[in-house]
């Protein structure tokens, strides 16, 4: 949907991402919203899908700065909630408000980022009511996110969440969304299967490790370099529990940092044959040009290790690893390609449990539309329920003094039900009319409906 206030901006997610342009249609077994309910649920973000990494980086809000954004956010006219979602690859505002508050939201974005006027015109995406409800879902089910199905985003929204919480700007419908979201998510990413397939390649070594010796926990790991791929080895493999965890690398410097920080043991490279033979799985990610481990080094080791198996790693270009190595018995050894191959067929499987999850996305938002449909229908019967009563109260009070002064009794109690009649009725019938002459046929049919 593109507001007149918004000339510019990018429909929901359109040209990102072709395969995914009908994600946000409505379900043809959802009712469409009725015409005149408004609905001040609303949702205000870029990411990865909409903008460059120096826009966003623009955007972007600290989570140091959450707190105080939310409440200053909270204070502007007719905003009732505020929870701000703030990750390296997407800025993300959720608000309820009494009025339409997206320009105001959109002004104070502009405004406290330092933005020139329009320059996020092309790039921020806005949802409203049911749609905003289920981009929510979208993303904390991970189906919306760079790398398909990650679970890092779950944990994101729920610290967003406790801000918000924490400043005081989390209502009854926000945290009613949130919640209802993290139930979800959990549920689609149990039902779909799509976190079970790795699709890193750090990651997946450290997945067929897994398959090899079952668990990690008696496992020593050896690994080779201190660079960025090596040390996301290292932290997933910490997440696995191992023994124990060695680095090597031609810098000794750089090893002792990189083992400062995963509580591991730092060695200088020269100290290979020594600490080979220790290894149940190595990984390897230097940026030699020639082979760092020989056949002859591992054909040693072996011996020292009575030939117990070894898996090892090779995600370097050049390879690290004498290729000649995986002829010898008890050695798993793998390339960098033999991991590619297995990311892709995981991205496959990802997208096919992306696209088995749409229906229960659509289960988990129709479920929360008929809650906020119905406490705000809650809310107007309430407000209908007090000004009757008031209605009451007044020509009550107003018969009782004329009975006082000695008016028949029957015909005070007949004027007041006529006026209180009247009273309740008159706005209805009033808007009922002007809906007739407009040929708004479809508020005359829900008043059938409801009058019936």
């Amino acid at each position: 949907m593109l507001f007149s206030w918004l000339p510019r901006i990018r429909a929901c997610g359109q040209g990102t991402n072709p395969a995914l342009d009908n994600r946000w249609a409505r379900p043809q077994n959802q009712p469409a919203k009725q015409p005149g309910i408004q609905m001040p649920l609303f949702s205000l973000g870029i990411s990865h899908h909409t903008a460059p990494l120096e826009l966003r980086e623009k955007v972007a809000i600290a989570r140091d700065e959450i707190a105080a954004c939310t409440t200053e956010l909270a204070t502007l006219p007719g905003i009732e909630e505020v929870v701000i979602l703030g990750t390296c690859n997407r800025t993300e505002i959720y608000c309820l408000s009494s009025h339409d508050g997206r320009q105001q939201v959109l002004n104070w974005l502009y405004q406290s980022r330092g933005l020139v006027a329009g320059e996020l015109d092309q790039h921020l995406y806005v949802h409203q009511g049911e749609q905003a409800a289920r981009h929510l879902v979208r993303v904390a089910s991970g189906l919306d996110s760079l790398v398909l199905g990650e679970t890092q985003i779950l944990g994101q929204l729920k610290d967003a969440w406790q801000q918000a919480h924490s400043a005081g700007t989390l209502g009854k419908v926000l945290d009613r969304l949130f919640q209802h979201t993290f139930s979800a998510a959990k549920s689609i990413r149990t039902e779909s299967g799509i976190s079970e397939h790795p699709v890193s390649v750090a990651y997946t070594a450290v997945v067929l490790a897994r398959q090899i010796f079952g668990s990690l926990s008696s496992q020593t790991v050896v690994l080779v370099g201190a660079g960025e791929m090596i040390k996301l080895c290292g932290l997933h493999l910490k997440e696995q529990g191992i023994a124990q965890l060695e680095i090597l690398n031609r810098s000794k410097s750089r090893a002792e940092a990189l083992a400062q920080e995963l509580g591991a043991g730092a060695h200088s490279l020269d100290r290979l044959d020594e600490v080979l033979p220790k290894a149940d799985i190595l990984i390897s990610s230097t940026a030699s040009p020639d082979a760092v481990i020989a056949r002859g080094d591992v054909k040693k080791a072996l011996r020292a290790r009575r030939h117990r198996p070894m898996f090892m790693v090779d995600i370097a270009v050049p390879r690290d690893i004498d290729p000649s190595i995986a002829r010898l018995n008890d050695v798993y050894l793998y390339t960098i390609d033999d991991l590619q191959q297995v990311v892709d067929e995981n991205l496959e499987q990802r997208n096919a449990a992306a696209q088995s999850a749409s229906g229960d996305v659509d289960q988990a938002v129709s479920s929360f539309m008929r809650w906020l449909y119905g406490m705000r229908a809650a809310r107007t019967l309430k407000k209908i329920r007090s000004q009757s009563h008031e209605f009451e109260q007044e020509l009550t009070d107003r018969a009782v003094k004329r009975i006082q002064a000695g008016q028949d009794p029957a015909e005070v109690i007949t004027q007041m039900a006529t006026t209180l009649t009247n009273k309740i009725l008159h706005a209805p019938s009033k808007h009922l009319r002007e809906a007739a002459e407009k040929q708004e046929y479809e508020v005359l049919k829900a008043a059938d409906r409801i009058f019936r």
